[in-house]
C-alpha cells in the first residue's frame, strides 16, 4: 500500500471519528459506496480528486485538510 494513501485514509478516519459518523453515514453524505470509503480509509483505494472533494464536503472541511501532513518529496527512489 502507498504511504500517502494510508495517510489520507487515516486523516479521513480521524475526522469521521471526531464527528461521530459511521463509515455508512459518511459514505451516504459523500454519495459514495460504503466499501469504497472503507478502502479509502485503509489506504487501499487511489481516490480521485472529485471523490476527495465530496468526502471533504461531507466532513465539513476544506479538501486541503485531507492532504495535510503529506511529505513534500517522494519517499521512493528511481532505480
Amino acid at each position: 500500500m502507498d504511504a500517502d494513501l494510508k495517510r489520507i485514509g487515516a486523516v479521513i478516519r480521524q475526522l469521521r471519528a471526531e464527528r461521530n459518523l459511521s463509515q455508512d453515514e459518511l459514505a451516504y453524505r459523500a454519495d459514495l459506496h460504503r466499501t469504497y470509503l472503507g478502502g479509502v480509509e485503509r489506504g487501499e483505494r487511489n481516490l480521485g480528486v472529485l471523490n476527495l472533494i465530496e468526502i471533504a464536503r461531507a466532513l465539513g472541511v476544506e479538501p486541503a485538510v485531507l492532504l495535510s501532513g503529506l511529505p513534500v518529496t517522494s519517499e521512493t527512489t528511481d532505480a
